[in-house]
């Protein structure tokens, strides 16, 4: 944990798709305060027809993007929407998705509910300034 999860409907290379997990994983550390290595990036290509959002009262379904993060529990609004937005303008930069058809949803956890067997077990509860 933290675990970065990125459902879209088209395909992407490798050199994309890697590209991006480092991107958004020096962005999550830095702005986050959270060890790198703690950090999963999955990039999951659910292809067309995966994901769908219908964006108007009566209207049709159109194919979307979403990003589910989970994170540990204690931070603020405003970090979240500040990650929230880094993290999608780098989905918008590497993939080209589109703004209007990319949603962010965060899971909230305690550290006892992320455990990390080669970084010592749990993850620490986070406190603003530490890592």
């Amino acid at each position: 944990m933290p675990y970065l999860q990125l459902d879209v409907t088209g395909n992407y290379t490798t050199d994309a798709k890697k590209h991006l997990a480092v991107e958004m994983s020096q962005t999550y550390a830095r702005m986050m305060e959270v060890d790198i290595r703690r950090i999963s990036v999955a990039i999951r290509e659910l292809g067309e027809g995966g994901v769908w959002r219908i964006p108007e009262v009566g209207g049709e379904p159109v194919p979307v993007s979403l990003m589910m993060l989970d994170i540990r529990r204690g931070r603020s609004a405003e970090l979240r929407i500040a990650v929230a937005k880094a993290l999608c303008a780098h989905c918008i930069d590497i993939l080209g998705l589109r703004e209007d058809r990319l949603n962010v949803e965060f899971t909230q956890h305690d550290g006892d509910e992320m455990y990390h067997p080669t970084l010592g077990g749990f993850s620490p509860d986070w406190k603003p300034g530490e890592a």
